[in-house]
């Protein structure tokens, strides 16, 4: 059996500040939640809409592609409440999550502030962060609600981010699984991480690291060093 090549040993000894997508970031999209999330908003699509459920996942993936969050688009055309669209995931099933005690000893020794930075409602956040057993790693969750609905990769939503925690971009490390909400970090001067099974196969400029597995990327960086 071929053996994988040891991961490359990044140098991130100038961040202090590390930003982190939670789904599909957190834990591998390849452990079905993620799927079990679309489901349910397909599900909430069709209901608003009435439209059968081909339309409504298509009108779901237009939502998304043009405003950055499906909920945005229903908002804006249907006039759904966000508390009630948030609502339909507060009872999903965790049990495709696993813990992971590599990434928490990776997480837990990065020097300095540890935020969550997502589109998803707080309640879902802090859900699944306890499931996964690294709450008490992070500083803050800065979710969509915290945003004033203004979703990643909208530059409020940084904006918004930058007032609430005074993020310095040159000191910063922002992982995220979606591509496209790395290019206004890059802009800003963060430094960018694109993480999940298909990160190999980005070549996007403002993507300067890319992993499959975020546990062993962190475990083999290069840190700033306690005072």
């Amino acid at each position: 059996m071929p053996v994988s090549p040891a991961p490359a040993r990044v140098d991130l000894s100038h961040v202090d500040t590390w930003l982190f997508d939670l789904d599909g970031t957190l834990y591998p999209a390849e452990s079905g939640f993620l799927d079990a999330v679309v489901d349910r908003m397909t599900d909430f699509v069709e209901t608003v809409t009435g439209l059968p459920r081909p339309a409504a996942l298509k009108l779901q993936k237009s939502y998304l592609a043009e405003h950055g969050l499906t909920l945005t688009g229903l908002m804006r055309h249907h006039g759904v409440d966000p508390a009630e669209f948030h609502a339909i995931f507060h009872d999903l099933s965790l049990n495709a999550l696993a813990q992971d005690p590599e990434l928490l000893a990776a997480l837990a020794r990065l020097p300095g502030r540890r935020l969550i930075f997502t589109n998803a409602d707080d309640r879902h956040a802090v859900r699944v962060l306890e499931h996964l057993g690294l709450s008490h790693l992070f500083d803050d969750v800065f979710h969509i609600g915290s945003a004033g609905y203004s979703p990643k990769p909208s530059a409020e939503a940084f904006a918004r981010m930058d007032a609430a925690h005074g993020i310095a971009p040159a000191t910063t490390a922002f992982f995220e699984d979606s591509q496209r909400n790395l290019e206004p970090a890059a802009a800003l001067g963060m430094t960018t991480v694109l993480v999940g099974q298909y990160a190999a196969l980005s070549t996007a400029p403002f993507v300067h690291h890319r992993t499959h597995k975020l546990a062993p990327f962190l475990n083999a960086a290069r840190l700033k060093e306690a005072a």
